[in-house]
């Protein structure tokens, strides 16, 4: 196996639990938020300035990096860590998910995935075999099986099928798996049809992972249905895994997962959300830009000891958004990534003080009502 996983404290009131991974490039506590790192940066931030705000796994994406600049490229320059600067652990995810945005770009073939690139338009076909090969290449400490996910909302039929070959691809690729250190995931599909998610992840438990994740979701379904859907499937995964939610990170939709026994999280909302001026807080989401803020001296959150908030006030950072200047991106993701970063680390000391419902009733006030996208302005200053 290419990881350890050490289960340091179960709630009492809900699944949720506080544990450790180990990977080649060293440990991360869960539950775990993972920023994007989609080409080998996380947008507007360097490795020291993750570091700063407390990030311990990035997420970096396959599909991107072996179009530009390849797979073999990196290999050749050291691996993604030393190509990126970043010591710490990394997850790859296989491209299935990029995939699939890409719908008018590609067509699925039992044996794999024919697209085109978004770049040139070049023509490409990913096999489970070479997404192991790419993630291999590159070195990362998580890799991704290859899966079908399937759009939303879609057939029973072809929910089926996504099922079905998304079990062959796993097997393929933990046949083609050969990195020693490099632990793989295999992902659960199914869409919102209980019966087929619990197909797939009994196929996935009895080929055997290091860790199991849950895909195809946050796809266009409704809150409601994706929290029935991880409530139905949570309970029935090996709980000596890690479990994997990918793509939803809306603080609300975070601590849900937690208490449903979900361990590792990615989401591009921390960072996207900064480039676009809404800046989250204790109190809420602000939008930096509104001209309230044009004289304000507070710092973005009071509460919040990450590098924007320490030395920066909003009118600094309204001056900076309004006029475009590229430092706004800068701090404005630093701080996010941080406000995410701190979420997590009171989720987990909310588990082990068995006080998780107090954090669970400020964040609903907070953030409850987001939509998918988390870009619901709730906050006024």
């Amino acid at each position: 196996m290419g990881l350890g996983f050490e289960i340091k404290k179960c709630s009492k009131d809900s699944r949720a639990r506080i544990g450790l991974v180990r990977t080649s490039h060293g440990p991360f506590a869960t539950p775990a938020f993972m920023p994007v790192g989609t080409q080998a940066t996380v947008k507007a931030l360097s490795p020291h300035d993750l570091r700063g705000a407390g990030v311990e796994i990035i997420l970096c994406n396959t599909y991107h990096l072996y179009l530009r600049p390849g797979h073999k490229v990196i290999g050749e320059l050291g691996g993604l860590h030393q190509f990126m600067g970043w010591n710490g652990p990394i997850l790859t995810d296989s491209g299935g998910f990029q995939v699939y945005s890409l719908s008018k770009l590609r067509k699925i073939e039992e044996e794999g995935i024919l697209f085109q690139s978004h770049l040139d338009g070049s023509r490409h076909f990913f096999t489970p075999r070479l997404a192991i090969e790419i993630q291999e290449e590159l070195g990362s400490d998580i890799a991704m099986v290859l899966d079908d996910c399937p759009p939303y909302p879609c057939t029973y039929e072809r929910a089926k099928s996504s099922v079905m070959r998304t079990l062959r691809w796993a097997e393929s690729s933990k046949e083609a798996k050969g990195l020693e250190g490099q632990a793989l995931f295999g992902i659960v599909q199914g869409s919102l049809f209980r019966d087929l998610r619990e197909e797939c992840l009994k196929g996935l438990t009895k080929i055997g992972f290091d860790g199991y994740a849950i895909g195809g979701l946050a796809v266009g379904e409704d809150v409601g249905k994706r929290l029935a859907t991880l409530r139905d499937l949570l309970p029935q995964m090996p709980p000596e895994s890690p479990r994997y939610l990918m793509g939803v990170g809306t603080p609300y939709e975070i601590l849900e997962g937690v208490k449903m026994g979900v361990d590792m999280f990615d989401c591009v909302i921390p960072t996207r959300n900064a480039r676009n001026g809404t800046l989250f807080t204790s109190l809420g989401k602000l939008n930096i830009r509104n001209s309230q803020y044009k004289t304000d001296k507070r710092p973005c959150d009071p509460t919040c000891n990450c590098y924007t908030c320490k030395n920066y006030s909003r009118a600094y950072l309204r001056h900076l958004y309004v006029s475009k200047e590229l430092l706004a991106y800068r701090l404005g993701t630093i701080h996010n990534v941080a406000f995410f970063m701190n979420l997590m680390e009171r989720i987990r000391r909310a588990i082990m003080e068995e006080n998780l419902g107090a954090l669970e009733e400020e964040i609903s006030i907070y953030f409850g009502q987001e939509d998918e996208h988390g870009l619901l302005s709730l906050c006024d200053g």
